[in-house]
């Protein structure tokens, strides 16, 4: 089974399903996005779109209403789709402990949702990401999705994966495989059997069959589509590895096991 382990909400939803069927793929993770680039039909509406994810991305933008609604669409979609999709809920950082349990209880949990994310901090704010971890925790182990390329530096990847060694069980997942930081990245993966390496949005094939010479059973396939392609990003894992098996593991096996699908 192939699963794209990381697209966010495309709509309409039929163009979503048409990207997947082009690539093949028969089950889709998808995150909520308060952004639509794909809605988008010139460069200062494209810009518009961009200045708001930028927004997201770097930390300055957190709001609460905007997180409720874009996790409702993420839901719906899913319901409409049960075959095909499956979901990550979005919860907001700097909320209490009790605050943020409470929000996977009814934002998460209720609405069946597989892991928490995509979470975007940033430079120097990691240890918001505590009580996440620990609210992951007691949720039996819910698998965190974190993204790790710019704003953020290595020294942020490196306080991410000191914050994971405190919490063994909780598989976290290192989102764009660090960007420019891609090496460091996989050799911090390396040494913690919590942490999987993302492949959306990395820089060269030479990227790529790194990281899945290095960690295949903890390398994931994902497009994070709009961003990306769904084809071309399942095409470029074919072409660096000859090992069938292998292929099989990041094109969906590990993701599979990871959430015991």
């Amino acid at each position: 089974m192939i699963i794209d382990s990381h697209q966010h909400v495309i709509v309409p939803t039929e163009k979503q399903l048409a990207l997947m069927s082009e690539a093949g793929i028969d089950k889709t993770i998808l995150f909520s996005t308060s952004v639509h680039p794909e809605t988008t039909n010139d460069l200062e509406s494209f810009e518009k779109e961009m200045e708001a994810l930028n927004g997201i991305v770097s930390g300055k933008q957190n709001a609460i209403e905007s997180k409720i609604k874009s996790i409702e669409e993420l839901a719906g979609v899913i319901e409409k789709n049960p075959t095909k999709f499956m979901g990550f809920g979005s919860v907001p950082l700097g909320l209490s402990q009790d605050a943020t349990s409470s929000w996977i209880e009814d934002k998460v949990i209720r609405n069946k949702f597989l892991g928490l994310g995509e979470f975007t901090l940033a430079p120097g704010q990691v240890q918001l990401l505590k009580p996440i971890f620990s609210a992951a925790k007691d949720f039996n182990n819910l698998p965190l999705w974190i993204h790790t390329f710019s704003p953020l530096a290595i020294d942020d990847i490196k306080a991410i994966s000191l914050l994971a060694k405190q919490f063994p069980e909780v598989p976290v997942i290192l989102g764009h495989l660090g960007g420019a930081n891609w090496l460091e990245t996989i050799k911090l993966a390396k040494e913690s059997k919590n942490l999987f390496l993302d492949l959306s949005a990395t820089f060269s094939t030479l990227v790529v069959s790194l990281a899945i010479k290095t960690l295949p059973e903890r390398t994931l396939f994902s497009s994070d589509a709009p961003y990306g392609n769904p084809l071309i990003c399942r095409e470029t894992i074919e072409s660096v590895t000859n090992d069938s098996h292998v292929k099989d593991q990041v094109l969906g096996l590990n993701i599979a096991e990871l959430l015991d699908l």
